[in-house]
């Protein structure tokens, strides 16, 4: 399931989120997020906690691959750096 594309703000009350909308969504945007699943899973939990988590999991696995990817290459710059300077 794709990520949620827009973000829906919920109007709860909760003393934590007391101020502005864009004040709120700055300091914690996991509410925001959170109702972003809900609703694009027609407000089952379920569904939207595996979403996430699965959204979660597939991010990571990118960064992972990034980070080995950007080491290799590194690696790879470092030996042909010091090649040339001998």
């Amino acid at each position: 399931m794709p990520k949620p594309q827009t973000v829906e703000r919920s109007h709860g009350t909760d003393a934590r989120f007391a101020g502005s909308g864009r004040e709120r969504a700055a300091a914690c945007p996991v509410e925001d997020i959170a109702q972003a699943y809900l609703s694009s899973t027609q407000g089952d939990a379920g569904i939207a906690l595996r979403c996430a988590i699965t959204d979660a999991l597939s991010d990571l696995m990118e960064a992972e691959r990034r980070a080995r990817e950007n080491s290799r290459l590194i690696s790879r710059g470092f030996v042909r750096s010091a090649s040339r300077d001998r």
